[in-house]
């Protein structure tokens, strides 16, 4: 989930930087991310580390949410002044078609290979995760069963009660085909053919009558379940501490969760190339400053050794924690860029009947 914070229109935002002081001088870094709470953790913990170990300053822009037209800009007037950038998981797609990113040397920023694969991508490296899950009423359970699969879920019989999903095809039709028997790593390749699409949507047939409401926000689907409205849903891994901060005998299901991923990444043509992996160094593989962002923000890295400065209760409840990122699928993003209008549309008029 992204936290973001509303400013003038892109194009104003680059001309005003286009037109201002050059903002990428000897040794300062100029970073654009989000706002609010993303901008306030990254100004009090990772900037300062940042300037601590390498000497430079950094300037830090709270950018438009549509990052890629700011990039797309300033290649267009040839005049990069970004360094580095969060790239969100819906943003990687179009960053990487239209040639807005530079590759990450991977040989430079982890020469000893310690970051995951799962890390890794090649225009970027996990900034944070977050999970689309299934969180279940334990007092709404049969006595002595809980959900432990998505097959569970479509269990009407054995899992009475109503349940909830998110009123979008992502993250909804994946779980149909796991419900019916896909491997997680073949989601995307069937629901790529048209039988696939159509394997899920009868899938979605046999649960359609026990899903009273199809949530639209995060806020909802926890509502919903605090209320005791619906016993079962999805919803976003962050928010389930303060259901069960409330007394809400919840828990997550991790296996066959919807891993989502988002980036730091280099602009195409960034002043400071070299430097910017220094950036990326200092915010997704120091493991004592992203156990101090997760305080913020229950969205973690893959930082070599961060569960290392948890208890193991707090890393079991982390999306990148191995058990858990093992357990789940990475939602592919640029799936859906490539797919969404046809399969939205189908999913609008399938709700309707």
């Amino acid at each position: 989930m992204t936290y973001k914070l509303k400013l003038m229109p892109a194009a104003a935002v680059t001309l005003a930087l286009l037109t201002g002081p050059a903002l990428a001088q000897d040794k300062v870094l100029t970073i654009a991310g989000s706002g609010g709470a993303v901008k306030d953790a990254t100004e009090q913990i990772f900037l300062p580390a940042f300037t601590e170990a390498t000497g430079w300053s950094t300037k830090f822009v709270a950018a438009e949410s549509n990052i890629m037209l700011e990039v797309e800009t300033m290649l267009k007037a040839g005049n990069m002044l970004y360094d580095a950038m969060e790239v969100s998981a819906s943003a990687y797609p179009t960053g990487v078609q239209n040639g807005f990113l530079a590759p990450i040397d991977y040989a430079l920023l982890d020469p000893d290979n310690t970051l995951p694969e799962a890390a890794k991508k090649e225009f970027g490296v996990v900034a944070a995760a977050y999970s689309t899950v299934l969180v279940q009423r334990l007092d709404k359970n049969p006595e002595g069963r809980k959900m432990e699969s998505w097959a569970d879920f479509w269990d009407l019989e054995t899992f009475p009660g109503p349940r909830s999903l998110k009123r979008q095809p992502q993250y909804t039709l994946e779980f149909a085909l796991l419900a019916d028997g896909v491997a997680k790593d073949e989601i995307y390749e069937v629901l790529g053919t048209d039988e696939g699409l159509d394997r899920a949507f009868a899938k979605l047939d046999e649960i359609k009558d026990s899903i009273p409401v199809w949530w639209t926000s995060g806020a909802q689907s926890v509502q919903l379940l605090s209320d005791g409205e619906v016993f079962y849903s999805t919803t976003y891994n962050g928010r389930v501490n303060k259901l069960q901060e409330s007394g809400i005998p919840v828990e997550i299901m991790w296996n066959g969760g919807a891993l989502h991923t988002s980036y730091v990444g280099i602009p195409k043509g960034a002043p400071n190339y070299e430097m910017a992996h220094e950036w990326i160094r200092v915010r997704t593989m120091r493991p004592e400053l992203e156990a101090e962002y997760v305080k913020f923000l229950p969205y973690p890295n893959f930082a070599p050794g961060l569960f290392d400065t948890m208890t193991e209760e707090q890393a079991a409840q982390m999306p990148t924690f191995k058990a858990n990122a093992d357990a789940q699928f990475v939602a592919d993003e640029e799936f859906w860029a490539a797919n969404i209008d046809r399969i939205q549309e189908r999913f609008d008029e399938w709700l309707l009947f």
